[in-house]
């Protein structure tokens, strides 16, 4: 592993409001920056009660705007839900604002119900245009002459640096084919991890954004000084996982002791199963357990996630998390160029 990052759902816990959220948001972007994340990356959900970064690129500009040397990006903007030009622009405006601090990570799910797909989109094309609209993206990024008929502006000349975010073989397939990094959404998807960073590496072709392989793994951390307070921490989010599943998605609920008393037993083993690429506990037992990640799966990168009800507890959980990542960082020279 050479970088480790956070991605930040911006959670609304119960009790508090979007406002609370998105000044949490900024706040634990300060503190990552300080304990050394790399990156600072935000998704994109809609019609979500519990989350706050529904329009993606405002909250990049906003936490962009609070540290000062942390790259911030999306992991990420739900492609088939924009055009293209719209979001070269956007982040394109970000990457003038904040240069050579922004990155793009783009996904191929809505982030959402159908229902709220068909509002965002108008309408809905029946055809998969994903690897279309990629291309076009990265075309809006390059360097434009004057009279092409069509520019980014701002934008062009910009060269967001682009990322393919997946939870199956599809995105890795893409991600390879197009010589783009690859970030898998193994904090909440494990299933095809595996094969898809076989394909991914196996079928990687060298491109001028990247001249070789770079894969970013994503993992829950619940970290706290003790195993039963990380594991009463974990709690909100199992709570969340279950009722999203159940179709009753909500506020963060805040945490609660015996969770397992608290979800059926099938739905408990769903939520346990997706969310089982993981770190819970003491800073020793969360150190054995990325470092049996890193062994098993040799990632680039790390990028950590977790909703934690309180936002001291959250803070302080990275904070603990990064001590124990400072320390599975490689301190061996990079030969190949990787994304900045």
């Amino acid at each position: 592993m050479q970088k480790f990052s956070l991605l930040d759902l911006s959670p609304i816990p119960e009790g508090e409001t979007a406002a609370d959220a998105l000044a949490n948001t900024a706040d634990l972007a300060v503190a990552a920056e300080k304990a050394g994340y790399h990156r600072f990356w935000l998704a994109e959900h809609h019609n979500m009660p519990g989350i706050a970064s529904a329009a993606t690129a405002v909250v990049i500009g906003h936490v962009a705007a609070a540290t000062k040397t942390m790259r911030i990006g999306a992991g990420g903007i739900m492609l088939p839900n924009h055009a293209p030009l719209m979001v070269a622009e956007q982040f394109g405006t970000l990457a003038t604002l904040y240069p050579d601090r922004i990155d793009l990570g783009l996904g191929r799910a809505p982030g959402t119900d159908m229902a709220t797909a068909r509002a965002l989109r108008r309408h809905m094309a029946p055809e998969d245009r994903f690897p279309q609209d990629v291309l076009e993206l990265l075309r809006y990024f390059k360097p434009a002459s004057e009279d092409a008929p069509v520019r980014a502006i701002p934008g062009q000349g910009t060269h967001v640096p682009v990322w393919i975010l997946g939870s199956s073989l599809y995105g890795a397939q893409l991600a390879a084919n197009l010589g783009l990094p690859y970030a898998f959404a193994s904090h909440f998807a494990p299933d095809m991890l595996e094969r898809a960073i076989s394909i991914y590496r196996s079928s990687f072709q060298p491109s001028e954004s990247l001249s070789k392989p770079y894969v970013m793994l994503a993992a829950g951390v619940f970290a706290a000084e003790t195993e039963s307070e990380a594991d009463f921490l974990r709690s909100s989010q199992y709570l969340a996982f279950a009722n999203l599943r159940t179709g009753k998605p909500g506020k963060l609920p805040l945490p609660q002791k015996d969770v397992g008393l608290r979800i059926p037993p099938p739905m408990l083993a769903q939520v346990e199963h997706a969310l089982s690429c993981s770190a819970t506990g003491s800073p020793k037992m969360i150190r054995a357990q990325f470092q049996s990640l890193l062994d098993r799966y040799q990632p680039d990168e790390l990028l950590v996630t977790g909703m934690i009800h309180d936002h001291e507890a959250r803070v302080r959980s990275f904070g603990i998390a990064a001590d124990v990542l400072h320390g599975l960082v490689e301190r061996t020279p990079v030969a190949d160029p990787i994304p900045t």
